[in-house]
């Protein structure tokens, strides 16, 4: 039986790819502040602005392409049981080829109903006022924003419990309820951390990884298939 390899991603995973990461340091999300684009208040507000902020990062999402640390979880399907569970909105794992990955804040790529966090629908283009679901609600990005639940920790939580080996890439673990995936890791899992900003971790320091996710995953590669 192939051991169990759980992946916990962040936007630093997508930044090679040339995916901006979610935070400038001037606190602002590509010029806007966070509330307005990433909040159902900052959606009720000028739902026009949120829309147009997320058809601008959809575009986006179709210039770039998977990179190495993404192509390298994929093949490590062949000697492991790959879970990934990510806090990117992109679907570069999924383009890369991985088959299992478990999206925390939602896709960029779907669509679902003003009135549900459920009941998401494939989405590629731009999504506007107008855009309806079947039964004539507003379409809204499949996207969890600042104050609202997210519908899969639960999953995730679980996928984390039965990790063999656990592995933290591109991310500050200062995002709630995401860090919190930590405390759910077994006893005798091993854990590594993957990130060029590391500053403090919560394994030992030989399975830390101070360099970004493609240099990162091909180290783990060698250590993990030696």
């Amino acid at each position: 039986m192939k051991k169990k390899l759980v992946v916990l991603t962040g936007a630093g995973i997508s930044a090679e790819s040339g995916i901006k990461t979610f935070r400038d340091s001037n606190g602002l999300w590509e010029n806007h502040r966070v509330e307005d684009v990433a909040s159902p208040e900052g959606f009720a507000r000028d739902p026009q602005l949120v829309l147009d902020f997320y058809n601008l990062r959809r575009r986006q999402l179709k210039e770039v392409e998977p990179n190495d640390a993404h192509k390298i979880l994929a093949d490590l399907e062949r000697d492991f049981d790959v879970n990934i569970i990510t806090q990117n909105v992109d679907d570069l794992h999924e383009r890369a080829g991985s088959t299992k990955v478990l999206h925390l804040h939602g896709e960029l790529l779907k669509a679902r109903p003003v009135n549900s966090d459920g009941n998401s629908i494939p989405w590629e283009d731009d999504l506007n006022l107008g855009d309806l679901d079947e039964n004539g609600i507003q379409l809204r990005p499949h996207i969890v924003w600042f104050g609202e639940m997210v519908p899969a920790m639960e999953e995730a939580t679980i996928i984390t419990s039965t990790a063999d080996i656990f592995v933290v890439i591109g991310t500050s673990m200062q995002v709630y309820p995401a860090a919190e995936l930590i405390h759910y890791v077994p006893e005798g899992c091993e854990v590594f951390v993957i990130d060029p900003n590391l500053e403090h971790s919560y394994t030992k320091p030989e399975n830390c990884f101070k360099c970004g996710g493609s240099e990162g995953m091909k180290k783990l590669r060698d250590l993990l298939l030696h």
